[in-house]
């Protein structure tokens, strides 16, 4: 690492690194943001259920940033895409929801998307992430681009960048790494479909995305220190997650209140793993990603807790791993621990949910993201009739 970024690079004891960013460098400020993590499917499904209970609470319009990686980016890019659909009424309740997000997202969770991309992309012309923008937007984005979705609030798709090693960073103005530089005019041309697939390629097999772009798309010295070829014209992504699996960098360098509601999935003891190199690379990266995850949810505990005025945070954390009994609520909407942990072990795939299943996630999104704000953001939020599909719970 060059000596001149060693500074900036912060302590170690914050969820993410103190980087020099021309956007985000006056923060904390006042402001929520929301993070949706990345897993696949499961949290794409489990994230609407957060969304149904924040929008139920009329918080959804108050948000300033919504910022996701992975599995999270499908659903805030639907969520960005349909956004002025929304409809809200003078409570900040959003009247067509369940029309506009959470009918078009469950229908894209019907379908099995990785596995036809993977067999097609390595037995047809064209690569595997090719195959996952066009089911990506024949099934849910429709030809869109990043200026579809809205400026404000602003909707961050975070995509690892391979080359420089950091954050990648979609949105309607513009596109950004802070190490290479910012894309401003081709927003309008972008697809979102492009942006979402990017944020969500998981290695080995989904990995990597490539771009193309030409020294004269980027403003120019707005890239700290690799603002030339290849950096500049060949782009090389991956999944948000490598670099940030909860999605934090871009949010809580800006505002003073972060939400997170984390999808990860639960990584089980394995007493006899497979030797060959996908599955070994997948169990790999798993153990990598649980470690990393660990470390920033201690971290971001630790921020909410702390008195320091830089450090600190207010805001709620809240996880597809939750015990919600830890929240203290006597009134929390019933959801058996053996129960969240089966779904906690839902496979991060791009692979079909049944319905029952799709439902138990989002249940679950929505309970224990109720439990989390109404103990830790705002008491004064009004406790759920029930579950939004009350018949199967979680």
């Amino acid at each position: 690492m060059p000596a001149e970024l060693i500074d900036h690079q912060g302590v170690g004891d914050e969820p993410v690194f103190s980087i020099p960013d021309a956007d985000d460098s006056r923060g904390p400020e006042p402001g929520i943001a929301l993070c949706l993590s990345g897993g696949g499917f499961r949290a794409m499904l489990f994230h609407v259920g957060t969304l149904w209970r924040l929008n139920e609470a009329g918080v959804l319009p108050r948000l300033n940033r919504i910022s996701s990686v992975s599995g999270g980016s499908i659903t805030s890019g639907a969520l960005g895409l349909r956004w002025k659909e929304l409809n809200f009424d003078g409570n900040g309740v959003a009247r067509h929801f369940v029309e506009r997000l959470v009918e078009p997202v469950r229908a894209l969770a019907r379908r099995t998307i990785d596995e036809g991309a993977i067999i097609g992309g390595m037995l047809l012309p064209g690569s595997i992430a090719d195959r996952v923008v066009k089911a990506y937007d024949k099934y849910l984005f429709e030809g869109k681009t990043l200026r579809d979705i809205p400026e404000k609030p602003r909707f961050v798709i975070n995509a690892t960048n391979v080359q420089s090693g950091v954050l990648w960073r979609f949105s309607n103005p513009y596109m950004a790494d802070y190490r290479v530089g910012r894309i401003l005019g081709k927003t309008r041309t972008l697809p979102l479909a492009q942006a979402v697939a990017a944020s969500s390629a998981f290695p080995p097999v989904l990995s990597p995305m490539e771009f193309s772009f030409k020294e004269s798309d980027y403003e120019p010295k707005s890239g700290m220190d690799l603002q030339f070829e290849p950096y500049t014209t060949d782009v090389v992504l991956s999944d948000g997650g490598v670099y940030d699996n909860l999605g934090l960098e871009t949010a809580w360098k800006r505002y003073k209140t972060v939400l997170v509601s984390d999808g990860g999935g639960n990584l089980e003891p394995e007493p006899d793993p497979k030797r060959n190199w996908v599955h070994h690379s997948y169990r790999i990266l798993s153990l990598i990603d649980n470690q990393v995850r660990s470390l920033r949810k201690r971290q971001l505990i630790d921020s909410y807790e702390s008195k320091d005025a830089d450090r600190g945070r207010t805001g709620a954390y809240w996880g597809i791993r939750t015990k919600i009994a830890k929240y203290g609520l006597s009134d929390s909407l019933p959801c058996p621990l053996e129960n969240t942990t089966d779904l906690a072990n839902t496979p991060t795939r791009l692979k079909r949910v049944d319905d029952e299943r799709q439902e138990r996630l989002i249940n679950w999104g929505y309970a224990v993201c109720d439990a989390a704000i109404r103990r830790h953001f705002d008491p004064k939020i009004a406790k759920p009739k029930g579950f939004p599909y009350p018949e199967v719970r979680v």
